[in-house]
């Protein structure tokens, strides 16, 4: 170690630079002899600690550049099976052609290992690829879950794979299950994805599978312009997308004239088998509709077998649903049959002489909507697997493939035609295109996938929310015993706008007005912005609410009894509608809007033409075992009162209600002791209702006063006996008598209830339309979801 010297009194200018100079002769020579020089407490020059730092930067920057230069990027192929390898072998050659800018890294699983389809990892040691994993991770069973368990052993698998390989991009092809796991391993431990056929549209579960792979994706290499543009659509970044071609067609269109095809075909199908008069079937199983797939492929079976052609059938791959095809076709004894050969696997470099010179192609392998297309094969596609794919001219679809004659006259029509050439899916030049944008990743760029979205418009955050629980609205309708309404009512109670008419005296006329007035508020909803989300009903009588039936009215609405109103208002509308007594409506309106938000048990009594109401407890409107529960009207409070309009005695309807008040006040005025100083001439009013005995009573009607405190009595002994009974937090009242009664009923409680019971306290409600407000507020509670 050189030992430095300590600060020193500057004594001369030239020798502190000889020092200096001398000092930094001796720290470069130990940089490059590898010492690490240990700073001293020498103070230096800032010129000099400047330059001495730029140069270390460039040097270390030079370095960088060195490496960077010498490089190999290292890619990591993995393959799932035999199909997918026909696409990825080209690019495997290609890597392995260029060794001074790529290092290959090759993965094996899934069905490539299994011997019942062919152990076909031995095609890719025969292509001398070094095999640097494999990896056992299908479960079998060949149904839907033994594909997820799949999905799951090889995600178990994967992650000490790539972690030990550690390649800079993992190359996966297509819309397999076992590629998704790969890709999903791969994004999820920071490793580059390049996906190869993104973008293309199929009709089944691997489109799903597919387009999860491509959002998982760093980079794609496609096919077709169509599939590039949807994945543009899909915001994939178009900078991130090689507009390829499909690698298989770069060896299929430099291989398939060979001069030994005929030996291929008789080595396959035997030697009396002609150029163009045979057939290659391949129907894999779709597993969004297995049962119908194999219908199909037994169908496909029977007709070829009356077709009468020889005919190479290819095993299907390992989707849900494979082992029952196998079973179909070993039940009609095609493996023994003199016209089929039955096989496994065929090498790609085989396959392809085989589908070149057929006669024509059957099944739904993409093969037929794909690579046959280069050779113009005839091809006859069967059901929904390759619904959406771009095809040439030679494909023939039978989508709806429900019959073996339908199937067996496509054959017909297709046999031994030939069809032009089609290069939809490349041209023959995707490997050199692909190496070239591998060589372009520039791996220093942020691995974080941006998505590309196109240009929305922006709204204020608090102006949306508004605008959203203002329109989401609901329709309320309200029949009372002399108006029929209707009302467009808003998530937060806001009445929007009301319609309405005189109530109908017959069935028939009211259910048309009731239909017509709820259309003209469906209509006018669209123009001011609200979004009907059901009707709610709310009406007199006992009603069943499960139903949606009114099963008995009150006598001031006539031909109301048995009625069912839900279904001809859900048919017009097409919307869903709940049905209440006006009573219970004014209670949940109270939950909803009102003093009884939040609270757990209360009553409510509506104090109006009649007397009725509804109780919440423990936050559930009650109804009862027979839907007469909260008549509240017809508790009795004396054993020989007055007559109720329900036929009996002493209801606190018959003493409270609106109807017996009147009846009282045209009593007096019948008996010229109504009216008193300063009261209006009743004979010029058109009737004598039960505001003109409240009035006669503030202005000293000793008759009146005495009515009014026996109907306040009456009331508030009814509501003790409820206090009693179900023991509410708070009583409401509600309707055109509300606030008179409110004082008294307080009195008869302090003065009569259970000491308990006495402080519970009374409320007038402040709601302008309760029946309207709870009928919507049906509607409003269950369609987001809360419990009334």
């Amino acid at each position: 170690m050189i030992r430095r010297e300590g600060k020193r009194p500057n004594k001369g200018g030239e020798k502190d630079r000889e020092r200096g100079s001398s000092e930094r002769e001796r720290e470069r020579s130990g940089s490059r002899s590898g010492l690490t020089m240990r700073p001293g407490p020498i103070v230096r020059n800032p010129h000099e600690l400047y330059y001495l730092r730029m140069q270390r930067m460039r040097e270390k920057t030079d370095k960088m550049e060195e490496n960077k230069a010498t490089r190999k990027l290292r890619v990591c192929v993995a393959t799932c099976n035999r199909a997918d390898y026909s696409k990825l072998a080209p690019i495997m050659f290609g890597i392995k052609a260029n060794p001074d800018e790529f290092e290959l890294e090759v993965v094996v699983l899934g069905s490539h290992l299994i011997d019942d389809y062919g152990n076909t990892f031995r095609m890719i040691e025969q292509d001398d690829f070094d095999i640097g994993s494999k990896l056992h991770t299908i479960v079998r069973g060949e149904d839907e879950a033994a594909m997820v368990e799949s999905v799951g052993l090889a995600l178990v698998k994967l992650p000490d794979v790539l972690h030990r390989l550690r390649p800079d991009i993992l190359v996966v092809h297509g819309d397999r299950f076992d590629a998704l796991a790969l890709a999903t391993a791969a994004a999820l431990m920071n490793i580059r994805i390049l996906h190869l056929e993104g973008g293309e549209v199929s009709g089944t579960i691997d489109d799903s599978i597919r387009h999860a792979i491509s959002k998982l994706a760093h980079y794609h290499a496609c096919c077709t312009r169509t599939a590039e543009q949807h994945l543009i659509a899909m915001c994939e970044d178009h900078t991130r997308i090689l507009l390829a071609g499909c690698p298989s067609y770069d060896k299929l269109l430099a291989a398939h004239h060979r001069d030994d095809y005929m030996d291929i075909i008789r080595n396959w199908l035997g030697d009396n088998v002609k150029e163009h008069d045979y057939i290659v079937a391949l129907q894999h199983p779709v597993t969004t509709d297995i049962k119908n797939s194999i219908k199909i492929y037994e169908l496909m079976l029977d007709a070829l077998i009356s077709f009468n052609k020889k005919t190479l059938v290819l095993f299907p791959n390992i989707d849900a649903g494979s082992k029952e095809m196998v079973r179909v076709m070993r039940k009609k004894g095609v493996e023994q049959h003199p016209n089929f050969r039955a096989v496994k696997h065929v090498p790609f470099e085989q396959f392809i002489q085989l589908v070149c010179h057929a006669g024509a192609m059957i099944g739904n392998s993409s093969c037929g909507v794909r690579e046959a297309g280069a050779f113009g094969t005839p091809v006859i596609n069967l059901g929904s697997r390759q619904t959406g794919r771009e095809t040439g001219e030679n494909v023939l679809h039978v989508r709806d493939a429900d019959t073996q004659n339908k199937i067996y006259h496509a054959l017909d029509l297709q046999f031994g035609k030939r069809y032009p050439c089609s290069k939809i899916y490349g041209d023959g030049n995707a490997v050199p295109r692909i190496l070239k944008f591998l060589q372009a990743i520039d791996l220093d760029e942020p691995l974080q996938k941006t998505f590309c979205f196109p240009p929305v418009k922006e709204w204020d955050i608090s102006q949306d929310i508004d605008h959203i629980l203002e329109t989401q609205s609901a329709l309320a309708v309200d029949l009372g015993g002399t108006n029929l309404r209707v009302a467009i009512v808003s998530m937060r109670g806001k009445i929007v706008k009301k319609y309405t008419q005189a109530n109908p005296k017959t069935y028939e006329t009211r259910i048309e007005l009731i239909l017509k007035m709820c259309t003209e508020a469906v209509i006018d909803a669209v123009h001011l912005n609200c979004r009907i989300l059901g009707v709610g009903v709310s009406t007199g009588g006992r009603v069943n609410p499960q139903e949606g039936v009114i099963l008995h009215s009150t006598k001031l609405i006539q031909e109301w009894s048995a009625v069912d109103i839900r279904t001809p208002i859900s048919d017009a509308l097409h919307l869903p509608v709940w049905v209440d007594n006006d009573g219970n409506c004014a209670t949940l309106a109270e939950k909803k809007f009102g003093h009884g938000k939040g609270v757990e048990n209360f009553v409510t009594i509506i104090t109006g033409t009649g007397i009725g109401g509804g109780i919440i407890q423990h936050n559930e409107l009650i109804h009862g075992s027979t839907f007469c529960a909260a008549e509240l009207g017809h508790i009795m409070v004396s054993l020989d009162g007055p007559e109720c309009m329900c036929g009996s005695r002493g209801c606190i309807e018959a003493y409270a209600s609106g109807m017996a008040l009147q009846k009282e006040a045209k009593r007096l005025h019948d008996e010229e002791l109504l009216e008193v100083e300063g009261m209006v001439d009743l004979k010029k009013a058109e009737s004598v209702s039960a505001i003109h005995l409240i009035n006669a009573a503030r202005l000293g009607n000793c008759k009146a006063e005495a009515i009014l405190r026996t109907a306040g009595m009456a009331l508030g002994v009814g509501i003790v006996n409820i206090l009693h009974m179900v023991n509410p937090s708070l009583v409401i009242l509600s309707g055109v008598l509300a606030a008179h009664y409110q004082a008294p009923v307080q009195q008869v409680i302090g003065q009569r209830a259970l000491t308990s019971a006495q402080s519970i306290q009374v409320l007038t409600s402040n709601l302008e339309e309760p029946a309207l407000l709870g009928a919507a507020s049906m509607v409003l509670d269950y369609t987001t979801r809360r419990i009334y």
